[in-house]
């Protein structure tokens, strides 16, 4: 139903307006988002399905018929190295400064995401990621937070500069995809 997917992408971008009104720590914006539209989808997908086999992780590949099945995926990062000179030690460091110095110091091959990252920009992360997900609901649009699509994306490059993303599938129908699944 076209008329219903384009509804659905206009929640998306209502979406990302909600996440990015979100309280950030400091006032300081490091909120990158995209939304993945309906040729978007078999890319994000499969990268989800190399990924899963690549760190056998089997939820990566039940997630990716979600993702096939969605009409959208609103994907979100952040900037997570960038520090807020607070010295807060939520990170495991003293400073942001000793932060910044460690950031980028392992393989990125061996794990979905890169850190050391501001704990505070997590928190950013996660209120943004909440605030979207409620907006979709407000408008009926069904949705779920996956890990799988947002570390997808980050393989992708959709998302410059972040080492953390989730992605939020979107569908309308008339039976929540996202529920009742199975690996």
């Amino acid at each position: 139903m076209k008329d219903e997917s384009d509804s659905v992408m206009v929640v998306a971008g209502l979406m990302a307006l909600s996440a990015r009104t979100a309280p950030k720590g400091r006032g300081l914006d490091s909120l990158v988002q995209r939304t993945a539209g309906p040729g978007d989808l078999p890319a994000l997908a499969a990268e989800m399905d190399r990924l899963g086999e690549k760190y056998g992780l089997s939820f990566f590949l039940r997630d990716s018929g979600n993702i096939l099945h969605s009409d959208a995926c609103h994907l979100l990062g952040i900037r997570g190295q960038e520090p807020l000179g607070i010295n807060c030690q939520g990170c495991g460091f003293r400073t942001c400064t000793e932060m910044v110095e460690a950031c980028g110091a392992g393989d990125p091959g061996l794990s979905p995401f890169r850190g050391p990252n501001c704990v505070i920009k997590m928190a950013d992360l996660g209120i943004a990621v909440g605030s979207a997900a409620k907006t979709a609901a407000i408008h009926n649009v069904d949705n779920r937070v996956m890990y799988s699509a947002g570390v997808a994306a980050l393989s992708l490059e959709w998302l410059p500069g972040c080492m953390v993303a989730y992605g939020l599938p979107l569908k309308a129908s008339g039976k929540n995809i996202f529920f009742d699944r199975h690996d």
